[in-house]
This record gives C-alpha cells, structure tokens and sequence, in this order.
C-alpha cells in the first residue's frame, strides 16, 4: 500500500510513517502533473483513491483559486496520469489490468438541494468554492469513464467523522471543547449556526464502501451516508453528555462563525448503495460523538492539555 505525499521537506513525513506503519510514501503534488504520473509509474498500482482536497470549506473562500487548482483540476491530474501511464487514448480503451480509481466527492455539491434526502439524481446547487471544485471531479470523472471506458468512480460521501478528524472541523471542534472543558483547561466553546443540519457517520464505514465501489464488476457511483440527519445543537448536547456536562453552561453563539452561504440541511438516501454493494453503517451518532470525545479526554489528559490548543475554528 502506498500514500502520496507533497514536498521535499514536508513536516508530516516522519509522523506519518510511525503512524501508518507498512505503508510506503511516495512524492507527488495535484499541482504538478510530472509529479504525479512518475508517482503512478513508480507505484504501479492496481487502484488509486483520490481522497485529497482543500476541504476545509471556510478557507475555500478565502483561497477560491488555490481550491479550485487543488480540489477540481487536481482530479484531472490524477485521471491524466492514469490515463496516460495505462496507455489509454480514445481509440484505445484499457485493458483487463485497468488501474481503478476512486474519486471522493462530497455531500457539498448539492448544496442549497431541491430535494431531500438526495440520492444520484439529486441535482448540484454547491454553495461554496470547494463545493464547485468537487462538483468539477466529479463529472470529469463521469467523462472519463464514458470518454475512455476507465473504471473511474466517485462516492458523493456525506459527513464522515472519526477522532483523527482536522480539529478546524465543527465535530473535533466540539469534542475537543468538550474534553477541555472538562479537564479545566477551558470554560467556554464558541459556535456559530447551532442549527445546521447533517448526516453525520463514522469513516470507517465510509472507506468500506469506497472498497466496495472499486471491487465490482462495472463501474457505478453511489451517495454515501447513514439516511438520519441530526443539527448541530444534537451534536453539542450528545457530546457533552458523553463528559456529563450540560452544554448550556457552556457554548457561546457567535455570528463570526457564520458561512457567507449557509448549507442548512443535507441527508443521504443511501438505497442504491445498500442494494448493490450490500452496504450499511455499523457505528450510529451516538457511539460515534462518544468516541470522539473520550479520544480527545484521553489526548488532553496524555498531553497535559498541549494538544488542540491552536485547533482552527469552523464556520459553525
């Protein structure tokens, strides 16, 4: 198993590698193209899943066109280099050895939604630059695979949340406030749209489905989500509960946190995906929020309360 990682100096490098153990890095950059397909030919690799984005949607605004670059044309890089190191032209299709690939799109790029829940019907209307850019991976990815006949995929994923989750993120933001306000280090947590409403589920189930996507016979795409939608006000309240605290005392509404366009409520129609891939979430809202918390008290309470103490704020 290989991972792609960007710079010659990245600071991230050595943590990795005790993290991930048996997985092996290679250099790359959605940014240049050469990078990517000498990544590819080195690696050689029977599937490929594009999981890299500027996600964060806050900073997609204040960087709309390094998004862009990053999040949609970098799904274009990725797709050339397959393309290119498979051989692959419009006269050419690929052959039985074809090097699959998987493109994470998200929940985003329905954005302001004509109906709910969505499924793969579900019309786009993003509401945010990433939400655009991933709305570009995701139909490029559709040309692909109708233009060279590619095993090419995206999973529309709905929220996928996990104690490694970025601390800038509404739901390790809420677990890591939680947990300091419990040990005493803080008092307060600050928020914005208490009643933004999401489908929130655990990542691991959500890799598991992208497995499933790219293990059969016919390339398809497929919403990803639990089908339950719960606001962030639910979130606050079951994470606090988890530590035995009363959100109330303590989570202070401020209008800084608000999206310049609000994505009020999102929630996934997950049938085709449980139909054709045998797919259902195992860990429910509840286990998940819990298992945040304790992992961020267990971090707090190891580290002296060093860690999250420069955690980014989320719009919400």
């Amino acid at each position: 198993m290989w991972g792609l990682v960007r710079g010659q100096a990245n600071p991230r490098v050595r943590h990795l590698r005790q993290l991930l153990g048996d997985v092996h890095l290679v250099r790359g950059d959605l940014l240049d193209q050469g990078s990517l397909i000498a990544a590819v030919e080195k690696v050689q690799p029977d599937e490929v899943y594009n999981l890299a984005a500027i996600s964060y949607v806050p900073m997609s605004w204040q960087q709309a066109e390094l998004t862009g670059e990053v999040t949609g044309l970098g799904v274009l890089r990725v797709l050339e280099a397959i393309r290119v190191c498979s051989g692959i032209s419009a006269s050419r299709s690929p052959g039985r050895g074809q090097i699959r690939f998987y493109q994470a799109s998200t929940s985003e790029m329905f954005g302001q939604v004509n109906q709910s829940p969505q499924n793969e019907q579900t019309s786009f209307h993003p509401r945010s630059p990433y939400g655009v850019a991933k709305v570009y991976g995701h139909l490029l990815t559709q040309n692909y695979r109708e233009s060279y006949g590619m095993f090419a995929v995206s999973g529309v994923m709905f929220n996928h949340e996990s104690p490694r989750r970025g601390a800038e993120f509404v739901t390790r933001k809420v677990s890591l406030g939680v947990a300091k306000i419990k040990l005493g280090y803080e008092r307060q947590l600050r928020l914005g749209n208490m009643h933004a409403s999401r489908d929130w589920g655990f990542a691991g189930d959500y890799v598991r489905a992208m497995q499933l996507m790219l293990a059969r016979d016919e390339p398809a795409d497929y919403v990803i989500g639990t089908g339950v939608t719960h606001t962030v006000e639910e979130l606050v309240d079951q994470a606090f509960r988890a530590a035995g605290l009363e959100w109330r005392d303590h989570v202070v509404t401020d209008a800084a946190f608000i999206r310049p366009a609000e994505v009020d409520r999102l929630c996934a129609d997950p049938t085709k995906a449980r139909e054709e891939l045998g797919w259902e979430p195992k860990i429910g809202f509840e286990e998940l929020v819990s298992m945040m918390v304790d992992a961020d008290l267990a971090l707090l309470a190891a580290s002296g309360g060093a860690e999250g103490d420069s955690f980014g704020t989320d719009s919400w």
